[in-house]
């Protein structure tokens, strides 16, 4: 058994979507890894991760919607407002969604389905530079 280690730098350019599918795996192959589980961990709180379909772009916007209607910005609920009416709203989205994913390999390929992409989710109104943590184990 064996394991490789990576940290992948995303900018993100606004709030939505970022499809994070190729470079993870590119760097997937470059291991030579076959089988095994890869984990992908997001070192944010206003960020997070999701497999999600990458065929037609109105699921991300459809997404961004419910969102924004289930954690509007600048809510008066909110204390936490450090970094702006996006801040709690952010951490809220963060927390509603995954700051993890694992997903197994096999033969090389990762055993996403057909319509399925990694991305990263930018809670915050503006873009910000995000790490995301790769950590795959097998043989």
């Amino acid at each position: 058994m064996r394991q490789a280690q990576h940290r992948l730098q995303v900018e993100t350019p606004r709030r939505g979507l970022v499809e994070i599918t190729r470079p993870v795996r590119e760097w997937v192959a470059s291991t030579g890894l076959r089988d095994g589980l890869l984990t992908l961990f997001i070192r944010h709180t206003s960020a997070s991760l999701l497999i999600q379909e990458n065929a037609d772009p109105a699921v991300q916007r459809d997404l961004e919607r419910f969102l924004a209607r289930l954690v509007p910005d600048g809510d008066p609920l909110f204390e936490h407002t450090a970094e702006g009416r996006d801040d709690m709203p952010a951490h809220v989205r963060s927390a509603l969604t995954q700051t993890q994913l694992s997903i197994p390999l096999e033969s090389g390929a990762l055993l996403l389905g057909t319509w399925q992409g990694i991305y990263v989710v930018e809670h915050r109104l503006r873009g910000q530079p995000r790490e995301v943590a790769l950590h795959l184990i097998g043989d």
